[in-house]
């Protein structure tokens, strides 16, 4: 009987032929050669954190998860060689350690680096691209069974494809990333009127390292939070006070809230009025990494889009205008944030600086009516889906957005001409390996 596997939102599975655990990269030689044997497909996974099918195989599961050291680190260019499977929270703590840190990151950090590399995932901050493009160098077992180095000086062209390969390229065992000097972040949470932070919002962006926030669908309350690099050591966090906001507010009082709005759809307008006020301004002061993520205990399924950064207001007012006019049940707050442009070819953010829009919902609640209307919003603005989150985009549709498209579609058919590393994900968004969809 074949083992089954769930991600972490619980709404995708799948019965691998097999799952398998390797420890190192003679390991996953030898895998991809038995699985290229029997005529299986390959595809590695991380922790599982997409919500969409992009990890989901009937061939040959790599859960890479083993290989998750810290191989090599040097002081004076700030270059770290990992093994993928190592999570952004694990890695945050070793770059600690070493007196560096990532230049940003988003706010879960459960992730392996591999498959957050590998789907664009990002923070915020108009100065700062996403993870992928601080990536120098690939290691990764192609297609034909053997490991490949890429790099920035071995083969460009390559190593832009890789920096967001969505797992369709080969095997990836190692990355060796661009840190940055250890620093402290100073953040402050706080509840502000929607309205005049939406009329500021461009002058909040530029004038702080990260600025993101959330919006309440039937609430004239936003939450926002603000994160500067300061020269100062950390500060002691008031447990009492971390305790109170990041695990009874965020996450026990979201939850209960959201059960009685999945259980009662009626009383969330009202529901999501009073969450908002419940919350008051708070400041951490911390190492980085310590600082950017969040606890995230309650399970939702998640859509998000980038946009070029001038439409994002009027994309967001449009999303919560939509949920108010339809009165769609929607208890879970639309997340707005930004980053830098850069040049891998699948990046959301590929040469434009980008504002995110994230939409949820609650596990157990209807979602497509809403994601659907929503993507339809974001098509006007020539969006880009989160390859790791929700959408109902199709190569056809996916690659106009992308100037490239046909970069990347040569280089895959090159490395992996029979679709080795292919499922249906890659099938439905990138299209058959031998036939690249013209952008």
């Amino acid at each position: 009987m074949p083992d089954t596997w769930t991600n972490w939102a619980g709404q995708q599975r799948c019965a691998p032929h097999a799952l398998e655990r390797p420890r190192s990269e003679a390991d996953v030689v030898a895998a991809v050669g038995r699985a290229r044997e029997r005529g299986l497909a390959v595809r590695a996974v991380g922790s599982g954190h997409s919500f969409t099918d992009i990890a989901c195989t009937d061939g040959v599961m790599l859960d890479l998860s083993g290989m998750d050291g810290v191989l090599d680190h040097d002081a004076a260019s700030a270059l770290v060689r990992v093994q993928a499977g190592i999570s952004i929270n694990a890695l945050g703590r070793a770059l600690e350690q070493r007196g560096l840190a990532l230049e940003n990151q988003g706010d879960i950090d459960r992730q392996t680096v591999a498959g957050a590399v590998a789907t664009a995932t990002h923070g915020t901050g108009v100065r700062f691209a996403n993870l992928s493009a601080g990536i120098h160098a690939v290691r990764m077992v192609t297609a034909d069974g053997e490991p490949m180095d890429v790099s920035e000086a071995s083969d460009r062209e390559t190593l832009l494809a890789c920096r967001v390969g969505l797992g369709a390229l080969g095997i990836v065992t190692e990355l060796t990333l661009r840190a940055v000097p250890l620093f402290t972040l100073r953040r402050v949470d706080e509840p502000r009127p929607l309205r005049d932070t939406l009329d500021r919002v461009d002058e909040l962006v530029d004038a702080s390292d990260h600025f993101e926030l959330w919006a309440f669908p039937y609430s004239d309350v936003a939450l926002t939070r603000t994160c500067e690099r300061i020269d100062q050591p950390p500060r002691p966090a008031d447990e009492r006070s971390v305790w109170i906001q990041e695990v009874l507010l965020e996450n026990a009082v979201l939850e209960a809230v959201c059960r009685l709005g999945r259980a009662a759809p009626p009383l969330i307008p009202r529901l999501n009025r009073t969450i908002p006020r419940l919350a008051s301004r708070s400041t951490k002061v911390g190492r980085s990494w310590r600082v950017y993520a969040s606890r995230r205990s309650v399970r939702f399924t998640e859509m998000e889009y980038a946009i070029p950064r001038e439409h994002g207001r009027e994309a967001l007012e449009r999303v919560l205008d939509l949920v108010q006019r339809r009165r769609l049940p929607v208890n879970f707050p639309v997340e707005f944030r930004f980053a830098a442009g850069d040049d891998a070819f699948l990046s959301t953010a590929q040469g434009r600086d980008s504002c995110y829009i994230a939409v949820h919902q609650f596990r157990g609640m209807e979602y497509e009516t809403y994601f659907r209307a929503v993507e339809q919003i974001m098509d006007d603005y020539g969006g880009r889906p989160h390859w790791g989150k929700r959408h109902y985009q199709a190569a056809a549709t996916l690659a106009p957005r992308y100037p490239g498209w046909e970069r990347f579609q040569a280089v895959r058919a090159r490395l992996d001409p029979r679709g080795l590393f292919a499922n249906d994900y890659t099938r439905r968004v990138l299209g058959p390996v031998s036939a690249p969809v013209a952008a």
